[in-house]
């Protein structure tokens, strides 16, 4: 199968080790991972915090660029998924553009979050993966509630040979980040962020988990600061390791024929 990457703001400037992993999985199950270079913001930040017309030109730009460029496409990050699959037809309607909102909801039917990628759609639950530690998962809000995800990643986390997985406590609770919220609203996700780690601590994990950088970075942060000796590692890159030891291939991606110096590169 043919897959577009969608690497997403964060990912392209501050995370591209999960885009990395995510290519790995992928290739390594036989499938062809393309990146249109030509991508941007999908928007999410803007629609969030009400500025609908300004991310109607950001919902065209994502159409276009990833209409015709797989099969489908898939993000590591429920986060954006959640964006493009809830939000862009809405934005394209309000701005009065119904055959934008065709297109999108067409592509939107096409995108998904890792984990559902590959439980739902290539039926795989094992990749191949090996990483000896002990590992909680938190579930984010948007791959939760609204993509419905499930107990999909967990199914993954349970076939990792190694993979020690170990109950996080109010798992389904909020860690505080919401985008723009933590910076509105900084002493309430503070004191959210303190019960997630409470229970991250409480866990007994070395590494906490998750499908959305955006969340681990928030969790990670704190527990940096906590000096508790703790990891936060994206679901990809658990899912990436092999037996050597080997993580996620150095990956320059190709873009000499969507364009030039636009690609996420390690």
């Amino acid at each position: 199968m043919r897959i577009a990457l969608v690497a997403t703001c964060l990912g392209d400037a501050m995370f591209p080790q999960a885009l990395k992993a995510t290519v790995e999985i992928l290739e390594r199950l036989g499938h062809e991972v393309v990146f249109p270079s030509d991508q941007t913001c999908c928007g999410q930040m803007h629609v969030n915090t009400g500025y609908l017309d300004m991310a109607l030109p950001l919902v065209r730009h994502h159409v276009e660029v990833f209409a015709d460029a797989a099969e489908v496409a898939v993000a590591p990050s429920g986060s954006c998924v959640g964006c493009v699959r809830h939000q862009h037809a809405m934005v394209a309607r309000r701005g009065g553009d119904e055959d934008l909102a065709r297109a999108a909801e067409d592509l939107a039917g096409r995108t998904y979050e890792l984990s559902e990628l590959l439980v739902d759609v290539l039926g795989v639950t094992d990749v191949g993966a090996y990483y000896p530690h002990r590992v909680t998962y938190h579930p984010t809000c948007h791959s939760l509630r609204m993509l419905r995800v499930g107990d999909k990643p967990l199914r993954l986390l349970r076939a990792v040979r190694g993979l020690h997985l170990v109950e996080l406590p109010d798992a389904e609770v909020c860690c505080g980040f919401g985008g723009t919220f933590a910076v509105k609203n900084a002493e309430v996700s503070t004191a959210m962020l303190a019960d997630k780690m409470a229970n991250v601590l409480t866990s007994g994990a070395e590494v906490c988990t998750a499908g959305d950088s955006s969340c681990l970075m928030h969790i990670g942060g704190g527990l940096s600061r906590l000096r508790s000796g703790v990891r936060t590692v994206h679901l990809a890159e658990i899912l990436a390791s092999t037996e050597d030891g080997t993580p996620a291939r150095d990956i320059v991606f190709d873009t000499t024929e969507v364009g030039e110096g636009k690609g996420v590169h390690p």
